[in-house]
């Protein structure tokens, strides 16, 4: 069965960042740690996060200790007080969205206005936006209760962030004619909205709508009524073990659709178990070319392809003849590298891409013996080249092996917490673009006579900064998983934004580099084309930034993609 996936599912923005401080502060182990009521409004990541160390507290008490965290949703004014005034300290992940709609409430309030609330007056969010409104907040939850309010000279009127846009639209008309004068903000979340209005495209598009997520969770069951009333059939679960495969008998497609409180891993696993489902019939050869990309991607061949191509690319800009046996080298030791800590790594892989971790488990005997025999033939190839070729390509073998294995077999103290190479903050992006640098770029020049250094080292940098940033972007990626976990990735280290910025700038600075290089003849005037790889590089992250492109396989095609290219501008100025 063809599953298609909205394009706004997943954590919205302030539940992103509320598990993502939560994790953070859970991971740092440094004291108790609670939330002041469940983090969100979903029991899966809620029994995660106990797993974890992190308690649900609803009553403070003076005598309390350790951290609190406040939750997207917000708190009163009076429970920020209380928790201040325990021993308890406050860590505070209100989201920004919700913050401005109580600091609205806050002002209109001290100047005597009436605030009139859209929302759900038990959920959480509205009992914290109530609490800023002086006592005169009044709460509705349709148009009708319009004609409740009572006479007001001065009325604000705000939303719940997580509210049908439509509904509110209704009740400000009809604001509007009975309280000209009202004060109207319009606080629904561009997510939430964009989740509403998708969710009638997508019914365009497919037989029935999955929606994942909390049972109770409020945006989760409104993104459920609008499915159902687009007429298709709508099934709402929390997990891929309440798909039913009778709901799917004569469906071909499946449109998939998310909360804002609902993790990607169960969104992923929802869709794995789902395209076991339903009919096969549009399973024809049309389809055959996306399977086979996406097994092949499943199994490293484009990232293995894209340092052979990169390799070629590096041998080139430096000017010299090249052999097709280094690129082939840097193809082997990637592929089998890839393959074989995948393997090593599948805690983090739960969480990250549960696919790949059901496709590594269904296929290990080909994979493992795949990835050995990768490595041995490199290492014979190495062999026939020289002594020197195979110590580098052995060393280099056993520190990628190395990498996920805990070499520190004491425990005492900070050390505790790295015992392998992989848990040393941001060691991952660099060890990677270090090996490939490695065996793109210096294994090669082994025997080389009197070699060029400048333009090596530029070569060098070429294909450690394209990998580089193809491994940081992936590791933003996978922030979620990685944090479950404990690993301390570039952006968990410096948070997502500024791991994104700090991208932007190394490509930028890398492209004038290159650029320098070229014009000042350290290396080939292939660099003035392979500028455009530096191009693309910033556009795609340009546009993950921006929310234009978020889907991680698009995206791993685009940045695989851009080293396939450098191969390309290679092999066509080569021929010339």
């Amino acid at each position: 069965m063809r599953v298609k996936l909205a394009k706004n599912v997943g954590f919205c923005m302030g539940v992103r960042r509320a598990m993502e401080m939560t994790l953070f502060e859970a991971n740092k182990g440094d004291g108790k740690l609670f939330t002041y009521g469940p983090l969100i409004h979903n029991q899966q990541v809620l029994d995660l996060l106990r797993s974890k160390g992190v308690d649900v507290k609803e009553d403070i008490d003076e005598n309390d200790k350790g951290r609190m965290i406040i939750r997207a949703h917000g708190i009163t004014p009076n429970e920020r007080e209380t928790i201040g005034s325990s021993n308890l300290k406050i860590i505070d992940a209100t989201c920004p969205r919700v913050r401005r709609v109580q600091a609205i409430i806050r002002k209109y309030a001290s100047r005597g206005y009436a605030p009139v609330i859209f929302g759900d007056a038990k959920h959480p969010e509205v009992v914290g936006l109530m609490g800023y409104g002086e006592g005169n907040s009044i709460v509705i939850r349709s148009p009708e209760d319009v004609e409740r309010v009572p006479e007001k000279k001065k009325l604000v009127v705000v939303s719940q962030t997580t509210q049908d846009a439509d509904t509110y639209g209704e009740i400000v008309n009809a604001i509007k004619a009975r309280y000209p004068d009202a004060v109207i903000f319009h606080t629904i979340c561009d997510e939430t909205y964009k989740r509403q209005r998708e969710v009638r495209s997508l019914a365009s598009e497919v037989d029935n709508i999955v929606v994942v997520g909390g049972k109770n969770s409020g945006n989760t069951r409104r993104l459920y009524e609008m499915s159902k009333s687009t007429g298709k059939p709508a099934f709402h679960v929390e997990t891929e073990k309440e798909l039913q495969p009778s709901w799917f008998n004569a469906t071909e497609t499946v449109g998939v659709i998310a909360g804002a409180s609902t993790p990607n891993w169960m969104i992923k696993r929802v869709i794995e178990r789902l395209k076991t489902m339903g009919r096969s019939g549009r399973d024809t050869l049309g389809s055959l070319p996306g399977k086979v990309l996406e097994f092949l991607t499943k199994i490293t061949i484009p990232e293995s392809i894209g340092a052979f191509s990169l390799t070629y690319a590096g041998l080139v800009l430096t000017g010299r003849s090249v052999s097709l046996v280094y690129p082939s080298l840097a193809l082997l030791y990637v592929y089998g590298m890839h393959v074989l800590n995948r393997f090593l790594d599948r805690e983090a892989n739960k969480y990250n891409d549960p696919g790949i971790v059901l496709f590594y488990t269904r296929h290990k005997t080909f994979l493992i013996a795949t990835s050995l025999v990768g490595i041995a033939t490199g290492l014979i190839l190495c062999l026939s080249l020289g002594i020197a070729q195979f110590l580098v390509f052995l060393a280099l073998t056993i520190l990628g092996l190395i990498y996920s294995i805990p070499i520190i077999p004491w425990r005492f103290g900070y050390l505790g917490r790295y015992t392998k190479i992989k848990d040393l903050p941001g060691s991952k992006t660099l060890a990677e673009a270090l090996a490939w640098g490695t065996i793109s770029s210096l294994l090669p020049i082994i025997g080389w006579p009197r070699p060029f250094w400048p333009g090596v080292w530029i070569s060098f940098l070429f294909v450690f900064s394209m990998c580089y940033v193809r491994s940081a972007l992936f590791d933003i990626l996978n922030i979620q998983g990685d944090l479950i976990v404990g690993k301390e990735t570039l952006p968990i280290a410096l948070g997502e934004e500024r791991a994104l910025r700090l991208l932007l700038l190394l490509t930028g600075i890398f492209a004038g580099i290159l650029l320098l290089s070229t014009g000042s003849g350290v290396v080939s005037k292939l660099g003035y084309p392979l500028t455009a790889c530096f191009v693309i590089a910033f556009l795609y992250l340009t546009a993950y930034q921006k929310g234009w492109i978020r889907d991680g396989f698009s995206l791993q095609s685009l940045v695989d993609g851009n080293l396939l290219f450098a191969g390309v501008l290679a092999f066509t100025w080569n021929s010339l």
